[in-house]
């Protein structure tokens, strides 16, 4: 039998709430990607040139430990991996996530929340840290969108 997983970074709260409403319209499990080191609100001030996020962007390499590990994550054939956008690409943590666990023959789907960008590189970004999996285009999930309609989304965002 099929199952899925939402893992999801959530910085402010914003796509925490997006993650568990996928969830519960998908049937699936739920994992937050929390940083082993959590995020102040002054890590998170883009606008400052020493922030931490700044740094993290800025680095490549940068990969951000990750506090605690998906159980069984060998039994998942589809993940939903949600994120803000950050620098109009996938936060670094994510990163790490895809790097953590061997996504090989595994669907992925990217779902984002964002003030005013698209998903940008992310999903081809993510394509290449994870390269055996078939990393779908996915989309932004902003606003209130009811269970019909995220288990709508879910559906094609795995076919496309």
């Amino acid at each position: 039998m099929a199952k899925t997983l939402v893992a999801y970074f959530s910085a402010s709260g914003t796509t925490a709430k997006v993650a568990r409403n996928l969830a519960e319209a998908t049937g699936a499990d739920l994992f937050e990607i929390a940083a082993a080191e959590p995020y102040t609100s002054a890590d998170l001030n883009w606008q400052d040139k020493s922030s931490r996020t700044t740094i993290e962007m800025n680095d490549e390499a940068c990969r951000p430990a990750i506090a605690g590990d998906v159980a069984d994550m060998a039994s998942y054939d589809t993940v939903f991996v949600g994120f803000p956008v950050w620098w109009y690409v996938e936060p670094r943590i994510i990163d790490t996530f895809l790097e953590t666990y061997d996504f090989s023959g595994k669907t992925v789907v990217p779902f984002a929340t964002s003030g005013g960008s698209g998903l940008g590189q992310a999903p081809k970004r993510m394509q290449a840290i994870a390269p055996g999996a078939h990393v779908h285009q996915g989309g932004l999930l902003n606003g209130h969108l009811s269970q019909a309609e995220l288990a709508s989304w879910a559906a094609d965002a795995q076919e496309s």
